[in-house]
């Protein structure tokens, strides 16, 4: 299939990219920079859709990029990234004499409020009680078209796990170190995923056809602690992992309401993600941990 990805020049977008291409689907980005293969946002805006089976949104600023502070621009510039790329990709569906058959959005678990005891699967209510759940909320308005020509999923995804970027990109040294630890507490839960299983849920999501609505992009072992994570990254590095860092340093960093995605956490299962058939390569934390630090 000729498969659109917006915003697939970033992490998961090189790993979603490369497993299309191995799968023998064609691919063309979106990035702002043009070069071969790869259109602009800008050349989308003007001269509508290229002819796709698919499109895919992966579009958005980095959240937690500690280089920048969490102040009114970072939020506008977060906002941005996500809304306008989709509404750009939605409105070109729209508008193309001939649409894709399914158009595939990335947004987050922060749509889930965070808890302790709660359990969440991909009907639970959401959306509503912070800056990320309302970003998650119109993020997913943004994507929705009108009648039903062109399948829909939205797949919510955990923090995303894989070598040479995404989370553990910042957490190696002071792990390898043996400087390492749980976040805060330590008791909130990590909804996680392995790159390649979200590069597999959205490939399967776009070669099968039954495959629509929400999705929860996360391993079937959510019930993994923030400090059951840090134990097991120790593990997989040979190296102890018990030196915690304090809340009070992550809200100096992150900014108190950014914060609140390291300190806090959902317990979020992937039971229509299952539901369809998709198999998970990296179901267990330990053996995904194992992968990417080999």
């Amino acid at each position: 299939m000729r498969v659109l990805v917006g915003g697939g020049t970033g992490f998961v977008g090189t790993a979603l990219t490369q497993l299309l291409k191995a799968r023998g689907h064609e691919v063309t980005l979106v990035s702002r920079q043009p070069r071969p293969g790869r259109i602009t946002w800008d050349e989308l805006a003007r001269s509508g859709l290229p002819s796709c089976d698919v499109a895919v949104n992966l579009a958005g600023e980095n959240i937690l990029n500690p280089l920048r502070r969490w102040n009114e621009a970072f939020q506008k510039d977060v906002l941005s990234s996500r809304l306008e790329t989709t509404q750009m990709l939605a409105k070109a569906i729209t508008k193309a004499p001939q649409p894709p058959k399914a158009w595939i959005l990335v947004t987050g678990v922060a749509y889930y409020r965070p808890s302790l005891t709660a359990e969440y699967d991909e009907d639970s209510p959401g959306g509503d009680f912070d800056f990320f759940s309302n970003l998650v909320t119109k993020w997913e308005a943004a994507a929705r078209l009108p009648g039903d020509s062109t399948r829909q999923v939205v797949v919510r995804s955990g923090v995303v796990l894989g070598r040479g970027g995404g989370a553990i990109g910042h957490m190696l040294l002071p792990f390898r170190l043996g400087l390492g630890g749980p976040i805060g507490s330590g008791n909130q839960f990590f909804p996680w995923i392995h790159i390649q299983d979200l590069a597999g849920i959205l490939t399967h999501a776009l070669e099968v056809n039954h495959v629509q609505g929400i999705l929860n992009g996360v391993a079937p072992a959510s019930t993994t602690t923030n400090a059951e994570f840090a134990q097991a990254l120790g593990t997989a590095l040979g190296r102890p992992a018990f030196i915690p860092l304090p809340a009070t340093v992550v809200r100096a960093v992150f900014g108190r309401e950014r914060a609140i995605m390291l300190l806090e956490g959902q317990k979020v299962v992937p039971r229509r993600t299952l539901a369809t058939g998709y198999q998970y390569s990296f179901p267990e934390l330990g053996a995904a941990l194992k992968e990417i630090v080999a």
